[in-house]
């Protein structure tokens, strides 16, 4: 039986008690040097070669003056670094975007790469647990590669094989603090291919003015602030509904105001009405004026102005049946935005039953079947529990602005937002620094994107009232 045994020589078992099991050593094959010394060439000139691909100006401007010092001697290769700092200098003064966005960026992805995320790569992956030690060989996710931006990295990663997003989604903290970051974002690209965000500044820390109000008329996308890759925030509002859900003091007023200051020059041209509910008393009052008759404070009158929407809705889908698809804002049929502040007011705190039923009647009417013929809802929240709102999963768009627990964020932006970055609960507190900072989840996408919307003060809605009046239809008795 020894015999067959694989390994050393039988008689080198050792075994000093008849119960020990039988340990035995395999055999081990040496590798000549010769080809150990070949093989750690090869992958040099490949990594070598891979460099040069990937960074072919970082790579230039190192080596060009070393050869030069080489072939010429110092003075020339002195030379040569000069001019080498010298015209990127005044490249830079004269013209600096050009020279970051052909110059800059790479060199600082270069950099990066090189110092943080090659340095760190394998310890991080091991300690986050998304390494893999199989049959005594180690598998690290690859790096294929980092760009920069003016405020982020941008790591491209391949997974290995029989790995989930959820993986990565589910240690975005590990990954941001291994890598010196304040947060990390997964974005899918394609099978097998991730993009890992990493911040190197926050955009957004600094609170935004008004946005101009628009000198066209246009019901959207409204424009209410700047996105964190420095883009325009637009808000899609026409041919959808938003669901806005934040914590007292998160800014939700910017994201409303915000919008009805975009869709100000639509209203004065009869192409859009805004109807406004504002059980709080306290929001939409402001600019009362600039809603006429479209405007309701009190339960009952929030209830008929709801039902009054809904009839709006009925009407013209009686009209367009058959006929179209699509609602086109006219001044005949224009584009309704029912606003209202504080939802749960009527739909969770109304302690009349009846008027509460038919709340949530006339909001599911109108979610459900109010977009394709121009009847938009815009419902703004603190508390997103679903026994708060029970149709929340009616609304296409949602912002999740700063919350109070972890949970709630997947509550307002659906299962497994906040294991791609959406990182509501963790928006400072301080209204300077984290006041209309929102993550934002479309129906067209499910990565969320952080945003910030513009702070419209006391006086910029004054001055909206004085500058703009509504022109709206009447509405049936008794609403108002």
């Amino acid at each position: 039986m020894f015999k067959k045994l694989p390994g050393d020589e039988a008689q080198r078992l050792v075994s000093t008690t008849p119960d020990t099991a039988v340990v035995f050593r395999p055999a081990v094959v040496r590798t000549p040097a010769l080809v150990t010394l070949a093989v750690f060439a090869w992958r040099t000139v490949t990594a070598l070669l891979r460099l040069i691909w990937r960074h072919p100006i970082a790579s230039a401007i190192v080596a060009i003056p070393g050869v030069i010092w080489t072939v010429y001697g110092w003075p020339y290769g002195l030379g040569v670094v000069v001019l080498l700092v010298a015209v990127p200098t005044g490249w830079a003064l004269v013209h600096r975007s050009s020279f970051l966005r052909l110059v800059g960026w790479r060199l600082l992805a270069f950099w990066r790469l090189v110092w943080v995320y090659r340095r760190h790569w394998q310890p991080v992956m091991t300690i986050s647990g998304l390494a893999r030690h199989l049959g005594g060989r180690d598998y690290l996710p690859h790096l294929l590669g980092v760009a920069c931006t003016s405020w982020a990295d941008l790591v491209t990663v391949k997974i290995l094989t029989g790995q989930a997003v959820t993986d990565w989604a589910d240690r975005i903290e590990q990954l941001a603090h291994g890598f010196g970051a304040a947060s990390c974002q997964v974005t899918v690209i394609r099978s097998g291919r991730l993009l890992l965000t990493f911040p190197r500044r926050d955009p957004l820390a600094v609170p935004l003015p008004a946005v101009p109000i628009p000198v066209e008329a246009s019901v959207g996308p409204v424009e209410i602030g700047r996105c964190e890759d420095g883009a325009r925030w637009r808000l899609k509002v026409h041919g959808t509904h938003v669901l806005v859900a934040g914590a007292t003091g998160a800014g939700k007023g910017s994201v409303i105001w915000s919008t009805i200051r975009g869709l100000l020059p639509a209203v004065s041209l009869g192409l859009a009405e805004i109807w406004a509910l504002d059980p709080k008393l306290m929001e939409l009052s402001f600019g009362r004026d600039l809603f006429g008759d479209h405007y309701a404070a009190s339960p009952e009158a929030c209830v008929a102005l709801l039902e009054a929407a809904v009839k709006v809705m009925q009407e013209r889908a009686g009209r367009f049946a058959g006929v179209r698809r699509n609602h086109t804002p006219t001044v005949q049929d224009p584009f309704v935005l029912v606003v209202v502040d504080e939802v749960a007011f009527l739909t969770a705190y109304q302690p009349d039953k009846g008027l509460r039923v038919r709340t949530i009647a006339a909001l599911a009417t109108l979610t459900t079947q109010g977009r394709a013929v121009g009847v938009g809802v815009l419902a703004a929240l603190q508390d997103p529990r679903k026994d708060v709102l029970t149709i929340r999963n009616l609304f296409p768009d949602k912002i999740a602005l700063r919350l109070d627990e972890s949970e709630q964020v997947d509550m307002v932006l659906g299962d497994g937002a906040r294991d791609r970055g959406a990182l509501a609960d963790l928006i400072p507190s301080r209204p300077e620094q984290g006041a209309g900072i929102a993550y934002v989840r479309l129906e067209t996408s499910p990565d969320p994107i952080r945003a910030r919307a513009a702070y419209v003060s006391d006086d910029d809605i004054r001055d909206m009232v004085a500058v703009f009046t509504a022109d709206t239809l009447p509405l049936p008795e008794g609403v108002g």
